[in-house]
């Protein structure tokens, strides 16, 4: 072929690949093939984003020269808000900026709220700690949110959609944290307020000198005195209102020092027997794996050492029924829970929301906890045991009233200062919370992101396989493009044999 007949078609392959870059810009658009659609806005950022009146400005710091990881981070955040802008029809306005371009810079960045982390990077064989920043400031008006760090791998949507909406809201929905019978204090509850308090006005409350009228939603987590008849009545009269109520509290506990646990009294079973709801004075295991350890001291020889042995009075719950308020959970870690069952009529809905797995068991307190008991299938004959629940038309038949009701105080509580609680733990409640107090549609995006699926936790049948898949699948590939070659090169082999060719 002549040089002269290459030029045309070079020509107009260099302009399809600029006409198609053009238009790459103005029409954004990207197939979605994750699980959970990871990558596709969902309604709830839609509605957000329609609804804005005035434009909203988005600062993003991000370093330059970024590992591929990280890099990764920062593309897939600018992508966010390219969808941002396109949905919002130009009311979403962002610039990229690189905070270690110079001091200035730097000072900027760490005025507006801006964490600078160090991350290691790779270079000539060598591993070396660099500073980065990537956060995000959002701006309306004279409103202003701060997302001070990205963490790879989560839910950027939520962090930025909640943002957008915090600053947009102008009468935040009151949410009530009861307190005055040995409740936890919101210090021991940090990643709870702080997730509330985005969207919501929480404040704490005393049932026996406080106002409940402008409350949609009260909590009561893990009390440990008794409660008055007087303020359990006033929680009826709230219900009665068509509010909502989510009970979390302990029926039995563990003490460790003596190795036992028992059944507490603080007046809430009584009080949630009279609506037919019934919590038993028991422990709900789970079979091993699928539980918690604990660390024990064993002797052997002259020697003696600490190992972990599976602890069933833990159960971890990693399968959950269909509904918003566990959607995207992942595992939640449960001490001490005891069964829930419901003997009222058809006019209270009744939905299990926490449950056991297919090999569980309860126990009748008071127990003994026997640390060396060689624990078998046979031990855990019950399925599914319903640790976790809604009410719906709780206590008149109000379909609007709703109590939700969780038989472990402690699981959002942080016992210790500066322990984080377990992630999905903290999901849990304030999704509970979120579904019970807000229409927005943004709970579905708290637990929206990368999850952790360990393989461990699969079973035998499942892990081998994914074992196979993986090693069998590849050289399959090999085999059916060989296979095909083959075809293709004997076909090509008979038309030069052939004589009209």
């Amino acid at each position: 072929m002549s040089m002269k007949k290459l030029i045309f078609p070079a020509i107009l392959l260099f302009a399809i690949i600029i006409f198609l870059n053009l238009f790459s810009n103005e029409v954004f658009y990207r197939f979605d093939l994750t699980e959970d659609k990871e990558f596709t806005l969902s309604k709830a950022s839609k509605d957000i984003l329609k609804d804005l009146d005035e434009t909203v400005t988005v600062k993003a710091y991000f370093s330059e020269n970024l590992p591929p990881d990280v890099q990764k981070t920062k593309s897939d955040f600018q992508d966010l808000l390219i969808e941002y802008d396109n949905v919002s029809k130009g009311n979403v306005k962002y610039e990229f900026l690189n905070p270690l371009k110079d001091n200035e810079s730097e000072t900027e960045a760490l005025q507006n709220g801006m964490q600078a982390v160090m991350i290691n990077v790779r270079e000539k064989d060598q591993v070396k700690q660099q500073k980065a920043f990537l956060g995000a400031v959002i701006m309306k008006g004279e409103q202003k949110e701060v997302i001070p760090f990205i963490q790879p791998g989560t839910a950027m949507e939520y962090a930025l959609s909640t943002s957008i909406k915090k600053i947009s809201v102008t009468d935040k929905p009151k949410i009530g944290i009861i307190q005055g019978h040995g409740e936890p204090p919101l210090n021991e509850l940090q990643q709870v307020y702080a997730n509330l308090n985005i969207l919501y006005d929480v404040q704490t409350i005393d049932l026996g000198n406080s106002d409940l009228t402008p409350f949609k939603t009260l909590a009561l987590i893990r009390p440990t005195d008794s409660i008055p008849a007087s303020h359990l009545d006033a929680l009826d009269r709230f219900l009665e209102d068509g509010k909502n109520l989510i009970v979390a509290y302990n029926q039995v506990e563990g003490d460790f020092q003596n190795n036992t646990g028992n059944a507490v009294e603080t007046g809430l079973s009584k009080w949630l027997s009279r609506k037919n709801i019934s919590v038993g004075n028991d422990f709900v295991l789970q079979a091993p794996p699928n539980c918690g350890a604990v660390t024990v001291q064993q002797q052997q020889g002259f020697f003696r050492y600490a190992s972990q042995i599976p602890f069933p009075f833990v159960p971890i719950i990693n399968r959950f029924p269909e509904h918003p308020i566990t959607k995207g959970l992942e595992s939640v870690v449960l001490q001490f829970v005891s069964s829930i069952s419901f003997a009222g009529d058809s006019s209270i809905g009744f939905t299990p929301l926490v449950y056991t797995s297919k090999k569980s068991a309860t126990m009748s307190a008071p127990v003994f906890f026997d640390f060396q008991k060689p624990w078998t299938e046979n031990d855990f004959p019950l399925r599914k045991v319903t640790v976790g629940a809604i009410f719906s038309g709780i206590p008149s038949g109000n379909s609007s009233s709703k109590l939700i009701l969780i038989t472990d105080g402690d699981f959002p509580v942080s016992q210790q200062r500066g322990r984080q609680v377990q992630a999905d733990n903290v999901s849990l409640l304030v999704n509970a919370i979120d579904w019970l107090s807000d229409d927005t549609g943004l709970i579905d995006l708290r637990t929206k992101g990368v999850t952790a699926r360990p393989i461990k936790e699969l079973p035998d049948s499942k892990r081998a396989y994914i074992k196979y898949r993986n090693f069998l699948l590849p050289i399959l590939n090999v085999i059916v493009i060989g296979v095909l070659r083959a075809i293709l090169r004997r076909r090509k082999r008979k038309q030069l044999l052939e004589i009209n060719y």
